[in-house]
């Protein structure tokens, strides 16, 4: 079988927002590689081992490849993704001198070529992400997340995913409730449950992304812990008007976790107030350096209190507490 691939050269900052175009506009499968260079700092101090080759990627830039049924026009598709990125600078998301390019390819160069890349890696105390088809032998104190994240985004190398997981590692005591908005691969709902949690609500409106958690979920035997739902932010908890029968999680919830980008964040945040208990904690990333003024802002006037924030290059995840 052959595919249409869409090649995008972009900027680091706007890749998680195209991506998202590209997965609205039913891609089968979208592939992301940031610049290698030797000059990018990146956090070893788990003694993660960076293995993707160096490339001629400039610093800050990134190239998407999303690839499409060889029955999609592809011309169709660049017309109607070019607006799209043009319209990001009004977010204050730079797409950069952006360039588009198609290619026709068989399947087996996209669909398996990538997972050379992704090696087991440690990306906190106590967690560390194995792929699948990867032999690894863990320490006594390693908590391993099994991870095959197919189409869908979360392999735990993209900094908003390891400062989630490091900061959920904070965070979780034991025997808490937790939702996952904007799950993806799943993997913040499994690494929540490895920490201790007792449940866990993903949500997603992707269903590649659900298909993808729902099978990494099954791979972790955590199917009785994780439920994963298709659902548009917490949309699922306003159209079960109030009867939970389906949903194990009991909300209001005792944290909120969500890897999303800053604009979407800033939509949902009373939502996110109203489905936490008194005391709870909600984990907001994604959010790119120039939307940090914004977001702490619209958490301070929802009702929630700064209690941390955390840093990885340019990307920022807040810890906020909704007041006793």
């Amino acid at each position: 079988m052959k595919w249409h691939e869409i090649t995008i050269e972009t900027m680091e900052e706007a890749q998680e927002m195209i991506s998202n175009f590209l997965h609205e506009l039913d891609a089968g499968g979208v592939s992301i590689e940031e610049s290698g260079t030797l000059n990018k700092q990146r956090d070893t101090s788990l003694g993660q081992w960076y293995e993707h080759p160096l490339n001629d990627i400039p610093e800050g830039h990134a190239i998407i490849k999303a690839y499409f049924s060889e029955t999609v026009d592809p011309d169709g598709i660049i017309a109607t993704i070019r607006p799209r990125i043009e319209e990001l600078r009004q977010y204050d998301i730079n797409p950069g001198d952006f360039v588009i390019t198609k290619a026709l390819v068989d399947d087996e160069d996209w669909a398996t070529a990538w997972k050379q890349y992704f090696k087991p890696i440690r990306v906190s105390e106590r967690l560390t992400i194995k792929p699948t088809w990867e032999e690894y032998t863990p320490a006594p104190d390693e908590r391993i997340i099994e991870l095959d994240p197919g189409m869908a985004f979360g392999t735990g190398t993209h900094p908003t995913t390891a400062l989630c997981l490091r900061t959920l590692e904070s965070v979780i005591r034991g025997d808490e409730e937790v939702i996952d908005v904007g799950t993806g691969s799943g993997i913040l709902a499994i690494g929540a449950m490895k920490l201790g949690a007792r449940r866990v609500l993903a949500l997603d409106l992707d269903p590649v992304a659900v298909s993808s958690a729902t099978e990494n979920t099954r791979l972790n035997g955590l199917e009785a812990d994780i439920q994963v739902y298709l659902s548009d932010l917490l949309g699922i908890l306003e159209s079960n008007n109030g009867q939970q029968a389906e949903i194990q999680v009991s909300v209001p919830v005792d944290v909120v976790v969500a890897n999303i980008l800053a604009e979407i964040i800033l939509l949902f945040i009373d939502d996110v107030y109203a489905a936490l208990k008194p005391g709870g904690t909600y984990i907001a990333s994604g959010i790119w350096k120039n939307k940090e003024e914004d977001v702490e802002a619209g958490l301070i006037a929802a009702g929630f209190t700064i209690k941390d924030r955390q840093r990885d290059q340019d990307w920022i995840a807040f810890v906020a507490v909704k007041p006793e």
